[in-house]
């Protein structure tokens, strides 16, 4: 296993929305702390904020 090469998963904002005939809905839930912007991470069994670590149990 090469260790020097760089995981390819890439998060890209433009999945994190989704256009439709009525306009944009979000896939993601916000944080609540931050607000609107700040999307949660999904982990198996909680939503958490990278940014200031507000978590939400499943």
């Amino acid at each position: 296993m090469n260790k020097n090469k760089k995981n390819s998963k890439k998060h890209l904002k433009s999945k994190f929305y989704e256009c439709g005939g009525a306009g944009v809905s979000r896939n993601r839930f916000y944080c609540s702390k931050c607000g609107p912007g700040v999307f949660l991470a999904e982990h198996k069994d909680r939503l958490t904020c990278g940014y200031c670590g507000y978590t939400k149990w499943k």
